[in-house]
């Protein structure tokens, strides 16, 4: 079984920094793209960055220039270096993993983590 469990979550007032991580275990044999995504109380998932097997990267417009995905291969895990946090990005965050297991292309999620902006 797969899995991708997230951490770094946390409270952080406007102008703060976090960074989240998601490590992949289990039994598998090739990661491909990974990303984080998000979802506001109220809102839909939306995408917030991925990164493919090579390291390139795609942000969504409202957080370019403040978050930064990276990825370390060798131990399975992505990142998320968030900074100049705003109100509006308060969310659970998901990692998202496209995954080669038992020789079936599998699009995982992990369970999520909370970033809250706040004052």
């Amino acid at each position: 079984q797969v899995q991708l469990v997230e951490s770094g979550g946390d409270s952080v007032q406007p102008g703060g920094s976090l960074r989240l991580s998601c490590v992949v275990s289990g039994n598998f044999a090739i990661i491909n793209a990974m990303g984080w995504y998000r979802q506001a109380p109220g809102k839909q998932r939306e995408l917030v960055a991925t990164i493919s097997s090579q390291g390139h990267t795609r942000y969504a417009d409202s957080v370019k220039g403040r978050f930064t995905i990276s990825r370390d291969n060798p131990s399975n895990t992505a990142f998320l270096q968030m900074d100049s946090l705003k109100f509006e990005d308060t969310a659970v965050y998901y990692c998202n993993a496209e995954i080669w297991s038992d020789y079936d292309l599998r699009n995982l999620w992990g369970q999520g983590t909370q970033v809250t902006v706040s004052s």
